[in-house]
């Protein structure tokens, strides 16, 4: 940790911030052991990998490191930096670069020094590297509360959304909440009222209040499915899933009743904030930082895990019970009476 810093602070006092060229050639002498990296979000692009993540910024703003192999990155790239009479003040979190119709987009987390509030705003780029300009006004999120860990999700009519969280921190009974907006197709604003998707207690797997990092992903078979994280009973950070009853955003999420990853047989240390990708070679991947804090040493970072469409739900690859065949035939009966339960009720 103490030699990535370093790095940083060296780089930014010789160099300033770097233009996109000067990576042509650039060896790549970091782990993402080297330091701490949150967040983790990886956007594969052009025969390389682009991991942006909190914790990757020199100071405010929010930063990249690239990869060819996903474990020997290059130096931190600043890809957004706010000018000095930006609203932008503190709290720089979880930055998400999605490629959409030949531009990129960061969907990002700040806090507002007006409002005192965070909230998720939209940068636009041609390059993966930035720099990126904000092309909303402010938070697109509700900006009378906080509002964090804003995705990009399209719909099944082409429709883009964004999928974010109401954090418990704004709630009158501490409770955060995943919530969703329509975006508009050069998304500057929401075009829907934003509705709110499920809440972060009363999930079997759960114990905490937080709805942290949604990932939409949908399946070979057409489910989809969301990846987020709160607290599980394994008593650190976790990952959990949940399913649509209707195939598409605004359905039911009817949630697993196990944590998808958690620290125990399997995992050494609790870990969070999931992300999909594919790797170069068609390995499908998710992202989490492992462990939530430094742990025996060891400081929260970017994990990759192999994960697999077993058709109707995810598994990790050669690890979990997700995988069994069992499993998923008692997820199948699970399913089907909750779905029943809603239809009812």
């Amino acid at each position: 940790m103490k030699k990535l810093i370093s790095v940083i602070i060296l780089v930014s006092v010789i160099f300033g911030c770097f233009a996109v060229n000067v990576y042509a050639d650039e060896n790549y002498p970091f782990k993402t052991t080297d330091g701490i990296v949150r967040d983790p979000y990886v956007l594969v692009y052009g025969g390389k990998y682009y991991l942006y993540g909190t914790c990757l910024s020199n100071g405010k703003g929010y930063g990249c490191v690239v990869s060819e192999d996903l474990e020997n990155w290059s130096y931190p790239v600043q890809v957004y930096t706010p000018n000095d009479s930006s609203d932008e003040f503190a709290d720089f979190w979880a930055p998400e670069c999605h490629y959409y119709n030949g531009s990129f987009y960061l969907f990002a987390t700040y806090r507002s020094q007006s409002s005192g509030k965070r909230g998720t705003a939209i940068y636009k780029s041609s390059s993966p590297l930035g720099p990126f300009e904000m092309i909303t006004d402010g938070h697109i999120t509700p900006k009378e509360i906080d509002c964090i860990d804003g995705t990009l999700y399209i719909d099944k009519s082409g429709q883009p959304w964004m999928v974010y969280v109401n954090e418990w921190t704004s709630s009158p009974d501490e409770v955060g909440e995943m919530a969703a907006a329509k975006l508009s197709d050069d998304f500057t604003h929401f075009i829907s009222e934003p509705i709110v998707l499920f809440r972060a207690r009363k999930h079997i797997w759960t114990t905490g209040s937080v709805t942290d990092g949604p990932c939409l992903y949908r399946t070979e078979s057409g489910r989809l499915i969301m990846l987020w994280s709160n607290l599980s009973k394994s008593g650190g950070y976790a990952v959990g899933m949940a399913v649509s009853d209707n195939g598409e955003i605004d359905g039911n999420w009817i949630h697993y009743p196990e944590a998808f990853y958690e620290r125990g047989s399997y995992f050494e240390y609790d870990g969070g904030h999931p992300m999909i990708f594919k790797t170069l070679e068609g390995q499908l991947m998710m992202s989490i930082h492992s462990p939530n804090g430094e742990e025996n040493g060891v400081v929260e970072t970017a994990t990759f895990l192999p994960v697999e469409d077993t058709g109707d739900m995810l598994a990790i690859k050669d690890k979990y019970t997700f995988g069994d065949i069992f499993y998923r035939a008692f997820f199948e009966i699970y399913y089907n009476i909750i779905s029943l339960w809603y239809k009812i009720f």
